[in-house]
């Protein structure tokens, strides 16, 4: 969550750190916002960032199904939205992101018709990537075909969020390892490692509106994959607003 937030603000003036361990950074002031999430309500390194925040002088906003985040929140009088669980936390995904959207509309700049497209987009690459669907059209069945080793997942920043759930599926739902990597980075440091051959398999998501030099980026990649005659495959992100 703490991802998609940091991709949807990456075009304002809002500046956002994502913290995934136990600490807050010594930059957290009176001016600060602190949003934890949590499914369970019981992510350990959530429930000490909470903590931290709580000794802070910054604002806090909390959202989890219950748990000890709940039972914190309430104690302490802070801000806490209960989202009930739907079947697992990954699935619950969809509707914690447009939970906490909705309860932070006066701070973030999402307007309700974007969140409107953005489900209206949801429903419809669902149509098309869904179990039943068996056609040649169905992009997910050619990768789950396609994918054989460990994936190597490329992308731009704006995307990031994007690479890493992606990520996260795959590792959860496939039981296997997948790497990520951004794609300006990887021309720096690591395009040498594919001078070895290797059962790693690139995957590149490209944006709509890739900023002109990340665009040449992929262009430089993609000619290196060729000349190397290593087979990659391409996905890209669909028209619409950041949230799509």
């Amino acid at each position: 969550l703490g991802d998609v937030m940091n991709s949807i603000l990456s075009k304002e003036d809002i500046h956002v750190s994502v913290v995934k361990g136990y600490h807050l950074p010594k930059t957290i002031d009176s001016n600060s916002l602190v949003i934890t999430t949590s499914i369970s309500g019981n992510t350990k390194e959530t429930l000490s960032i909470l903590e931290d925040a709580f000794k802070s002088n910054a604002k806090i906003a909390s959202f989890s199904s219950g748990g000890i985040m709940r039972e914190f929140c309430e104690k302490n009088n802070i801000f806490h939205q209960n989202i009930p669980m739907i079947h697992s936390p990954r699935a619950s995904f969809p509707k914690f992101l447009f939970t906490v959207l909705k309860s932070l509309g006066e701070i973030i700049p999402i307007k309700d018709k974007d969140m409107e497209e953005a489900i209206r987009n949801l429903e419809k690459t669902k149509r098309n990537i869904f179990s039943g669907n068996l056609e040649d059209s169905n992009i997910s069945l050619k990768l789950a075909s396609w994918i054989r080793n460990v994936p190597l997942i490329y992308y731009p920043w704006g995307l990031q969020s994007a690479a890493i759930r992606f990520k996260n599926s795959l590792q959860e739902n496939s039981k296997m390892h997948v790497i990520t990597e951004d794609i300006v980075e990887s021309c720096h440091n690591g395009v040498v490692a594919w001078e070895k051959k290797s059962v790693i398999q690139p995957i590149l998501i490209k944006g709509k509106d890739d900023f002109s030099k990340t665009i040449e980026r992929w262009e430089i990649l993609e000619e290196f994959f060729k000349e190397k005659e290593i087979d990659y495959f391409e996905i890209r992100s669909i028209e619409g607003n950041i949230l799509s």
